[in-house]
């Protein structure tokens, strides 16, 4: 009986300090965010704030629609489909809007999440509280996220202006904001990295900038450049032919280039919006995607078209396991002792290990 339940006991304390640890970290993090959003929240600032930023969502939904209207009242567009494309248009523009505000918030408010302690001089002493560091970076992290999940949340009443024209379903605006928050964690996530690596909030806040400018507007860039260079007429620059591996490899850019871009996430869910799979914005994801064909005439006399939501769930996913990746790396640079370094404990053994002294010869007398 003796040897069955100790290894149960065994088991119940492995959990319950897995448990213990959870709730730690939990705590931690509550304490944390709670204390940020405290300061964040406190006065008058965060209120005018968001006054100025629904003022300007609603004025710039306002003038896309009006462009809109103006285009069908000109005699541009059919009468039949006009309210649905007015509708269409204004969801456009404002998901464009709000992914440009996301991309300029979420990295903004975790900048200074770690510089700022460093400059106080108040890091080490949050370090030596029992909350870990895990749960320090956790609690930032969740306290600039909220303010950018009321910011998003605000806009909702916004946004529900499309379904009074038509052109986009309340899933299409489901996915949308998934793509938003997917966008505010993984920047705001690089944002706290940068934070934490650099001991500056100005310089932090430049280098979070340029890196965001490099991920969206540099990758389009690169992407662009590489299939104009590439071509499709089977035959590089250099006029060698692209019939081996290597060549192949070369023949186009990845789709994992544009992973990082999330106006290209969103140009994917406008895409499912639109009834004529040949609109510009299922073009463009087909061009990422390298699915032009799939706009061929299957032999049938129909054409097959893209397959709705197949690409911003993979580009979601590369998302969040970058900002995985910049959670750690942020936690091991604000731990002052508990780092991981790489072991070699071969070499370390052999350190470890005296020198054997030299026996003395039998002749020799102590």
């Amino acid at each position: 009986m003796t040897e069955h339940i100790a290894p149960m006991t065994g088991g119940t304390t492995g959990s319950r300090r897995r448990f213990g640890a959870l709730r730690d970290i939990g705590t931690g993090m509550l304490a944390v965010s709670v204390k940020e959003l405290r300061g964040r929240m406190r006065g008058k600032r965060a209120f005018v704030i968001l006054t100025i930023y629904l003022l300007i969502v609603a004025g710039f939904a306002w003038m896309v629609e009006s462009l809109t209207e103006q285009t069908y009242v000109n005699g541009f567009g059919g009468s039949l489909t006009a309210a649905s494309d007015i509708g269409r248009g204004l969801f456009t523009g404002i998901v464009i809007l709000l992914t440009i505000v996301t991309l300029i918030l979420a990295p903004a408010s975790t900048a200074g999440a770690i510089s700022l302690e460093r400059e106080k001089q108040t890091l080490d002493l949050l370090a030596t509280t029992p909350i870990s560091s895990l749960a320090i970076v956790l609690g930032k992290l969740a306290s600039a996220l909220a303010w950018i999940v009321l910011l998003l949340a605000a806009s909702i009443p916004v946004v529900a202006i499309v379904f009074a024209f038509g052109g986009a379903a309340p899933d299409d605006v489901l996915r949308a904001y998934v793509v938003l928050l997917g966008t505010a964690v993984c920047f705001g996530s690089m944002g706290l990295f940068v934070s934490a690596l650099v001991k500056r909030t100005q310089a932090a806040t430049v280098i979070n900038l340029v890196l965001t400018i490099v991920l969206t507007g540099g990758t389009a860039f690169l992407f662009i450049f590489w299939t104009a260079m590439t071509g499709s007429s089977g035959v590089l620059p250099d006029g060698t032919s692209k019939g081996d591996a290597v060549d192949q490899l070369f023949e186009r850019p990845p789709e994992a280039l544009m992973w990082l871009d999330p106006f290209v996430s969103q140009v994917d869910v406008i895409c499912g919006t639109e009834s004529n799979q040949f609109s510009a914005s299922c073009q463009i994801v087909a061009a990422v995607m390298n699915k032009q064909n799939a706009f061929l005439d299957n032999g049938n006399g129909q054409v097959q078209g893209l397959t709705r939501d197949s690409y911003w769930p993979r580009s979601l996913a590369f998302m969040a396991f970058t900002a995985i990746i910049a959670i750690i790396l942020s936690a091991q640079l604000v731990s002052p002792t508990r780092r991981w370094h790489p072991r070699l404990p071969r070499l370390r053994r052999k350190q470890a290990t005296p020198e054997a002294e030299p026996v003395p010869s039998g002749g020799e007398s102590s």
